[in-house]
């Protein structure tokens, strides 16, 4: 089956696109084991841990939040800040090992510097 195109998707999206698909195949996160999921856009991170058993987000960070806004630029800086951040908040609600779900992006730059932050922030994946 083909993936629908729209005008406003380029070919890079696509391609990100079929990538993930592929991926959330495989991936799944529960209460005990949420799914650590990644959105990059141009300005900003986010990052969510969801329980695709209940389709509840569990804990959630965004360099967009109004205490990281001004200090946190969407740099290699800016997504170490918010992979501790989230290991912190992961840990107060007593989670401590998630499946890592780099939603079709390349493990290379701001999402490996955020994955790198949130284990040194004592998350297990």
């Amino acid at each position: 089956m083909a993936t629908k195109i729209r005008r406003s998707t380029n070919a890079k999206q696509v391609i990100r696109f079929k990538r993930k698909k592929r991926i959330r195949a495989i991936l799944e996160g529960d209460v005990g084991r949420p799914r650590m999921s990644v959105f990059r856009s141009n300005k900003h991170l986010y990052i969510q841990l969801v329980d695709d058993a209940k389709g509840h987000t569990l804990v959630a960070a965004s360099t967009n939040e109004d205490e990281l806004r001004d200090k946190v630029k969407d740099t290699l800086d800016g997504a170490k800040t918010l992979g501790s951040l989230l290991a912190k908040r992961a840990l107060a609600k007593n989670i401590s090992t998630v499946v890592f779900d780099r939603s079709g992006y390349l493990y290379h730059g701001r999402v490996k510097a955020l994955a790198d932050a949130a284990r040194e922030g004592g998350l297990k994946f």
